[in-house]
């Protein structure tokens, strides 16, 4: 009989947490432009699967809200949570909306990797969580930061993965009723999407 390993992401053991990505931060940021294509990708699937998403936001006042890119494809419902401290679990409201959802197992994506994703994610962990980071959906202003920062994170216990694995994670099977739709999110280049995968 098959059971499908607790290793792989599915939509009832995921949140998706969304990392300050921020208007005034992206111009910065080395392959930002990658960093929220992808982040866009995972927001629509994660939408279309009910996968639960929160949204950080580094001193918004400072340096502003989160990329106009992104607003089509956050959920109404979706709470967006500023921030001073650079990892997302010492605010209490964070904590509190994380502690709503029983998930073991936390995708992450977003700014800096060398700061707030790393502080992030090594508390997560610390929280029990399992964290899954989005390498093509993570960035720095420069990549020595970025490339340091995720084999420090790996060498902790955190899993990489791409965006694209992520989401045909969640759909699981060609024969789920949103895989067409998920397909095409999964297999979008540079804003244009490719044909169905053939799965």
């Amino acid at each position: 009989m098959y059971q499908r390993s607790f290793s792989l992401l599915s939509p009832e053991n995921s949140l998706l947490f969304v990392v300050d990505i921020q208007e005034r931060l992206m111009p910065a940021i080395n392959k930002g432009d990658t960093v929220i294509f992808n982040t866009r990708r995972l927001l629509d699937s994660a939408h279309l699967l009910g996968i639960p998403i929160i949204i950080s936001e580094q001193y918004p006042k400072g340096l502003g809200a989160t990329v106009n890119e992104l607003t089509p494809a956050i959920p109404q419902t979706t709470p967006i949570i500023a921030k001073k401290s650079f990892s997302v679990c010492a605010v209490e409201e964070i904590r509190k909306e994380l502690e709503k959802y029983p998930v073991s197992k936390i995708v992450l994506c977003g700014v800096e990797t060398h700061v707030c994703i790393l502080q992030s994610a090594f508390d997560l962990l610390a929280m029990g969580q399992e964290v899954v980071l989005i390498a093509d959906a993570v960035g720095s202003r420069f990549p020595i930061d970025h490339e340091i920062a995720i084999r420090r994170l790996e060498s902790f216990g955190v899993t990489l993965a791409t965006a694209e694995s992520v989401i045909f994670e969640w759909c699981g099977t060609s024969e789920h009723p949103l895989f067409k739709n998920i397909s095409r999110l999964a297999k979008e280049k540079n804003g244009n999407s490719e044909q169905d995968a053939g799965i």
